[in-house]
């Protein structure tokens, strides 16, 4: 009897102790991310490499609302997300609260992309127009270019809380709101649902089949997949070019090529030595984790913030972070 005992204890320790042992390791496993559906097409690419290194991960991605994305991450249904800012004191806060530590990194700088209808000829546009455009003040492209044979200008984005719609109205409109004409495609919901990865490729086909619309979207999503120098686009909507200056020209416009991304950055640290700048609709890409070290988030963090990972990112047409860039001058002398 003395003995039965003894062996119940030792069985009863040994399974405690397994139910402690994580059954992920950095290449091994499954674990979630939730993503800005913004970089879907980049998140998806840098799964597909990942799981084919690591047969035995496997990723799975939830892409939803730059808002649903963070709200999980606090309500603890996920500890690994990538989105467009780093976490605000208060969700810092709360995070330490709960023992948790933050791990964070750029991974990429991102330029938002304005496209219009192929029949549209002005693609040519100020930021001081883009403000007018989302106040209301501009609701006609005869507004922009008087001899335009289209009229009423309708702004298309993703879905209300998106993180195209948070830059747009914090970074360029002073958080003003914006005028009736500006449309989401989806419906925001607090609910996340795997299907709406596919909202930027409807505001494309929306403004490829509506001649007076104008979109927004992110650069991975109309960068041309075959293209290895990252110098075309797809060619089923027009690429907007944007002017930091009063007037737009061909000679102060440009288009978000990612050497475009790179100069305006370059512009921003030393105006000075880069006085005309690039394109000026730019903004980071984070990578934030809160789960232990040792498992297959970690392993997925440190292979995206890595030199494949951000191989990936440099091809799927957009900058990478955490890979040097160098800029050459080019003079007639």
């Amino acid at each position: 009897m003395e003995r039965i005992v003894i062996m119940i204890g030792v069985l009863f320790l040994s399974s405690c102790h397994q139910r402690n042992i994580r059954p992920d390791t950095l290449t091994s496993g499954i674990a979630q991310v939730a993503v800005d559906e913004s970089f879907a097409p980049i998140v998806e690419a840098e799964i597909n490499v990942f799981e084919s290194l690591n047969t035995e991960a496997t990723v799975i991605p939830v892409y939803t609302s730059e808002q649903n994305v963070y709200n999980l991450l606090m309500e603890d249904s996920i500890r690994l997300i990538i989105g467009t800012r780093l976490l605000t004191d208060q969700e810092q806060a709360i995070l330490k609260e709960r023992k948790q530590r933050i791990r964070s990194q750029k991974i990429a700088i991102d330029g938002i992309a304005l496209i219009t209808h192929k029949e549209n000829t002005d693609t040519l546009l100020t930021i001081n127009d883009i403000r007018n455009i989302m106040s209301g003040e501009i609701g006609s492209w005869k507004q922009i270019n008087p001899t335009s044979p289209l009229d009423t200008l309708t702004i298309i984005f993703d879905t209300p809380n998106s993180s195209m719609v948070r830059y747009i109205q914090d970074s360029l409109c002073n958080k003003l709101p914006f005028g009736k004409n500006v449309k989401a495609l989806s419906s925001d919901s607090s609910s996340v649902d795997i299907t709406r990865v596919n909202s930027h490729g409807k505001v494309i086909e929306y403004v490829a089949s509506h001649p007076n619309a104008l979109g927004f979207v992110g650069l991975n999503w109309i960068a041309n997949p075959v293209d290895t120098t990252n110098l075309s686009f797809i060619d089923n909507v027009n690429i907007v070019s944007v002017s930091n200056s009063t007037q737009a020209t061909p000679y102060n416009s440009y288009k978000p090529y990612p050497y475009q991304l790179a100069l305006e950055l370059a512009h921003r640290e030393s105006p000075l030595e880069f006085p005309t700048g690039g394109y000026p609709l730019v903004r980071d890409i984070y990578i934030i984790i809160t789960d232990a070290t040792g498992g297959l988030p970690s392993g997925f963090f440190n292979f995206i913030a890595g030199d494949r990972g951000q191989r990936i990112i440099l091809k799927s047409g957009i900058l990478p972070a955490n890979r040097p860039i160098r800029l050459i001058h080019i003079t007639e002398d």
